[in-house]
């Protein structure tokens, strides 16, 4: 439950949501940074680099013309016949402008739908691990969140098998991340050719594909299963500018699907924000149609780093690793110092783990139990490869210190 004070009464679904472990984790961080610790945060999924000149430069030439108006519920129709233009050039998805809403940021989109969608009761199908909020925003909306995890040696990317084995007359959507936050897997295009036969046998089922760390992937392919013309009107793909174009705080992403889902959706954004903010729109605008240059540079500094934070994991004992193909986590399994002792207490959990990451090292990371993977922890690396290298070497530090304890004992 949350708690508080007031004696008001909060809403009964309040009571059904879980506080973000990762946002949880920076507000400690930041705590001890106050103190004067020298903390280093790799619990963020944020990138950390400027947006690019050439986007700023068209926010700013929005502002001097007086964009300072409303826009359509969906979006402006520039925007939206861009993104219709990307989908169909980069992910072989034939939809037009009126197929797309734009909405402030993808977790709204994911919330658009989630809400439009799902009654009280109703199945949702998500693949684990997954992106923490995809569990919450099903849960507020009523709905019964069903995990299906694949196997290890596959970086637990669910299978066809399982999700036809899993989906019941109740279940109502399917929701997965590729690449995956936080695994950093992607599906190839045989995997979802196979669950796009499975769903295409379930009419009421539809297919939600979180797309939007797209263009931060470490392998030439991608493979986007809103292109199967059998399965197209059953996806949902959403996407937005956050993570490729590193414009978090922009707040602009948008969903592509069949004409009824967007109204609905439409209808619920009407009410909730109404049209995402005019100046952010052009922004976006420009980051779709001006040079990629800046986001390709981005994904060759993220793969460095994958590199480095791979090589420095290995050379701590007992921890292991797969080597990630997309996004910028890693989620190093650390089921061995699970249960042992650390002056007294007990690690019993993955974010008692991170709890004495931060004390002892001051390291920020963040536990996998929310992500679905309780054994694991996440690690960011939108980061600098020097506070990669220092973090790292605090963390193999106090692993160390506590193998030779438990050496001793």
């Amino acid at each position: 439950m949350v708690p508080h004070s007031s004696p008001f009464l909060l809403a009964d679904r309040l009571n059904t949501l879980g506080e973000s472990q990762t946002l949880a984790m920076t507000v400690r961080a930041r705590a001890l940074r106050a103190q004067g610790h020298p903390v280093i945060n790799l619990s963020l999924g944020e990138p950390d680099f400027g947006t690019a000149p050439h986007i700023r430069e068209a926010a700013k030439q929005a502002i001097d013309e007086g964009n300072s108006w409303y826009t359509p519920v969906a979006g402006t129709l520039e925007l939206r016949t861009a993104i219709a233009d990307k989908l169909r050039r980069e992910n072989n998805i034939d939809w037009n402008a009126e197929n797309i809403i734009v909405s402030t940021g993808a977790k709204q989109a994911l919330a658009n739908v989630i809400l439009a969608l799902v009654n009280p009761g109703d199945e949702v199908l998500i693949f684990s691990p997954y992106w923490l909020t995809y569990h919450e925003l099903v849960k507020l909306a009523g709905g019964i969140p069903v995990l299906l995890e694949g196997p290890v040696a596959k970086q637990r990317k669910a299978t066809a098998a399982q999700l036809a084995a899993a989906i019941s007359p109740r279940a109502r959507l399917i929701i997965y991340s590729s690449p995956c936050n936080p695994t950093g897997a992607i599906f190839s295009r045989a995997e979802l050719t196979q669950i796009a036969e499975v769903v295409a046998r379930h009419p009421h089922v539809l297919i939600v594909a979180d797309e939007i760390y797209e263009h931060i992937r470490f392998q030439p392919d991608y493979f986007s299963i809103a292109s199967l013309d059998f399965i197209k009107e059953q996806v949902i793909t959403v996407n937005g500018f956050s993570k490729g174009y590193a414009m978090t705080g922009w707040r602009v992403g948008y969903l592509a699907a069949a004409r009824w889902v967007v109204q609905a959706c439409n209808i619920v954004q009407g009410q909730v924000t109404s049209g995402p903010c005019a100046i952010s729109q052009k922004a976006a605008l420009a980051a779709l149609t001006g040079t990629q240059a800046p986001v390709l540079a981005m994904r060759e500094v993220y793969r460095r780093r994958r590199d480095v934070l791979v090589e420095l994991l290995r050379d701590i004992p007992h921890l292991s690793v797969d080597v990630p193909v997309g996004a910028f986590f890693l989620l190093p399994d650390i089921s061995y110092y699970l249960g042992r002792r650390v002056g007294g207490q007990p690690l019993a959990t993955a974010q008692a783990v991170c709890s004495w990451l931060l004390e002892e090292a001051h390291v920020a990371v963040v536990t996998g139990e929310p992500f679905g993977a309780p054994t694991c922890i996440r690690i960011s690396y939108a980061t600098s490869e020097e506070n990669l290298r220092e973090a790292l070497l605090r963390m193999k530090g106090a692993f160390a210190g506590l193998v030779n304890k438990l050496q001793e004992a």
